[in-house]
């Protein structure tokens, strides 16, 4: 089935003392805002993971955090301003000759000094972290995925449930309609009755009126086109491939369906039958907000 917008996943791979982690985390969103951060030194891994990770989510907003250890510190140079210590040392000799100081200078105290040791970083193996990173994100995707698919699953199965319902409201109001065109007949044929007594004009009125009312609120457009709706929606929530924005066009149009049915309800069972109806719909599209 359809998978949610919401999952997490999170893995890690070390390879020759260096740890590479891969977190992916998303909510809804009507279409694909993917963000991925990573360690300055590992800028480069940004294009590729992205690719990876848009290559598998159409839609949600979803967060990639990237984060790179380097486990024996292997990475970390520190160099020596040797010119600097030379006149760092003399400065020092000077000073003890001059104020006849007591010699207590040494290379640790030297080393203190500002600016003497410099520590850096190397420029890591490129391809080697590129592939790790690659690694990483291909097993939290997939725990990322499975954890949709669970969701996902959840929810396609109560939208399957609330097109059910929607399918017997639809037959309740479609058998409702012509009983109302005809307890509709029966009041007129009363109320002419009364007032022209039992005459064939009479007749004749009550059946051209109550021909007219039944085209009025003739509903069997819109329980065609709402049972077509109830069909997509559900081969769509069954299928892999994600559908959420087809599914909120479904709702859209099936509101209005609905709403169509309730504007011509001249009839109190019609019109309860139309709110509960909407109810419904309301929440499958609450539900479909959470697809991808």
């Amino acid at each position: 089935m359809i998978k949610s917008m919401t999952g997490y996943g999170r893995k890690k791979i070390e390879s020759q003392g260096l740890e590479i982690s891969v977190e992916i985390k998303s909510v809804n969103h009507r279409y694909l805002d993917l963000t991925v951060k990573t360690p300055r030194l590992y800028a480069f891994l940004e294009e590729p993971i992205k690719g990876a990770v848009s290559a598998a989510v159409s839609r949600g907003k979803a967060d990639v955090y990237v984060a790179v250890v380097q486990k024996d510190g292997g990475d970390v140079t520190v160099t020596p301003n040797l010119p600097l210590a030379r006149q760092y040392a003399a400065a020092l000799e000077r000073l003890r000759d001059e104020l006849g100081l007591t010699d207590d200078s040494s290379v640790v105290k030297i080393a203190h000094l500002p600016d003497v040791l410099t520590v850096g970083k190397e420029e890591p193996d490129a391809e080697a972290a590129k592939a790790q990173a690659l690694e990483a994100a291909a097993l939290a995707l997939e725990e990322y995925n499975a954890m949709r698919r669970r969701e996902g699953e959840k929810l396609c199965q109560d939208i399957l449930y609330r097109t059910e319902l929607l399918a017997k409201m639809t037959d309740q109001a479609e058998r409702r309609s012509p009983e109302s065109v005809e307890e509709y007949r029966q009041k007129i044929q009363a109320r002419m009755l009364e007032i022209l007594g039992d005459t064939q004009i009479a007749e004749q009125r009550i059946l051209a009126e109550a021909a007219l009312f039944a085209d009025k609120v003739s509903v069997t457009e819109e329980i065609v086109r709402l049972r077509s709706h109830l069909a997509q929606v559900r081969d769509l929530v069954q299928g892999d491939l994600p559908a959420g924005r087809k599914l909120d066009f479904l709702v859209q149009e099936m509101n209005r369906e609905v709403n169509t049915v309730g504007s011509k309800a001249n009839d109190y069972q019609l019109a309860q039958i139309v709110v509960e109806m909407k109810a419904e719909i309301e929440k499958i599209r609450e539900q479909i907000q959470n697809l991808e």
